[in-house]
This record gives structure tokens, C-alpha cells and sequence, in this order.
């Protein structure tokens, strides 16, 4: 199965697919991570187009989360800021259905389901897929069953949230846990 994880710089999306066997590619603004040669450095909107049985993607989620809303809640500026990011990510889901047959979009808990015409999401937490930690994150999906939990474990550390100021912050929080990635490849790289 020929599969595109867009918005991606880490690889844990992409190599979790590759791992069963899949040709999965990322593809970002940002160099890979890991330097695979499996990673496009370019805008996801022209990858997108390229044909794909399965496409995952990550939207930059800064204007988006409600976690964002101290930074975009007010005044006329940052309010046009969410609106494009939301304009942005809706353009994003139309393009990845139209030139894919699945396609999953992936969020944390925002503004999306109030501001845009995107289906309702379903929720997952990283404590579902072996990690203790909370981060609810909403999955659009398109043509694939929800993500089942696989490992349900014991802690509820809110580590993400928690994180102090940095530089890199927004990209250690980001970042996709790898029982979730397992779990895509394993539950979605069925259908080929």
C-alpha cells in the first residue's frame, strides 16, 4: 500500500507503515528527523496529489488547539490567524479525499469542530496505546474504522502540557506517540 504521512518530520508515522511492509513516504516543510531518504521536504498540499491509497496527516495545530486560545482568543489579529489555519486544514482534508481513498487527520482537541464544516472527529488518549500519559487527540477519518485501544495501561501524567518553555516545545509536543503509530499500521495497513 502506497501511504503519505503529511506534516510529519519525526518518522514514527512513516516507519511504523514501512516496519509492515508498506511504501510510506512523509513528507514536511521541516527535513526528516531521522534523515530517512523516504521523506519529501516540501509542501504536503503537491505530495497530496500524487496518489495514495492511505494518507495520515498531522496539521500544524498551534492556531487550532484549545490550547491555543490565550494566544487566539483575542483581538483582531490572532483571530485571523485560527481562521486561516482553519481555512488551511479544511483545504487539506478536501484535497487528501479527493486524491486518496482513506485518509485520517490528526488533532489535538480545537477549534475545528466548531469552525469548520469537517466531520466530527473520534478521540483517543495515549494511555490507550501504552503510554500513561493524557493528551486527548481527535482523529478525522475517511473510509477507515476507529483506532481500537491496544495496550490500556495505568498513569494519566499530563507530561505534554507540563512541558516548560523551549525552543523545540512545539515540536517535542508534536510529536506522534509510537503506540499510536504502531497502532495505525497495524490496524489501517489491512487494506491494500
Amino acid at each position: 500500500m502506497r501511504v503519505l504521512v503529511a506534516c510529519e518530520y519525526s518518522g514514527r508515522v512513516r516507519e511504523a507503515f514501512r516496519n509492515k511492509g508498506h511504501e510510506a513516504w512523509s513528507c514536511d516543510l521541516l527535513e526528516s528527523e531521522d534523515n530517512s531518504p523516504f521523506h519529501y521536504q516540501e509542501d504536503c498540499l503537491d505530495t497530496i496529489q500524487e496518489g495514495w491509497d492511505l494518507i495520515v496527516m498531522h496539521p500544524p495545530c498551534t492556531a487550532l488547539a484549545v490550547s491555543g486560545n490565550r494566544w487566539y482568543g483575542n483581538g483582531m489579529e490572532r483571530q485571523a490567524a485560527r481562521e486561516e489555519a482553519v481555512q488551511w486544514t479544511v483545504l487539506l482534508w478536501d484535497l487528501a479525499c479527493a486524491y486518496a481513498e482513506r485518509v485520517c487527520m490528526e488533532n489535538p482537541v480545537g477549534v475545528l469542530t466548531q469552525q469548520s464544516t469537517l466531520p466530527q472527529p473520534h478521540y483517543i488518549q495515549p494511555w490507550q496505546f501504552g503510554h500513561g500519559e493524557t493528551k486527548k487527540t481527535g482523529l478525522w477519518l475517511h473510509n477507515l474504522p476507529k483506532l481500537q485501544a491496544t495496550n490500556i495501561v495505568e498513569g494519566r501524567e499530563n507530561r505534554v502540557w507540563l512541558m516548560p518553555p523551549s525552543k523545540n516545545r512545539w515540536k517535542e509536543r508534536s510529536r506522534t506517540y509510537q503506540g499510536v503509530a504502531d497502532a495505525m499500521a497495524e490496524q489501517w495497513g489491512i487494506y491494500d
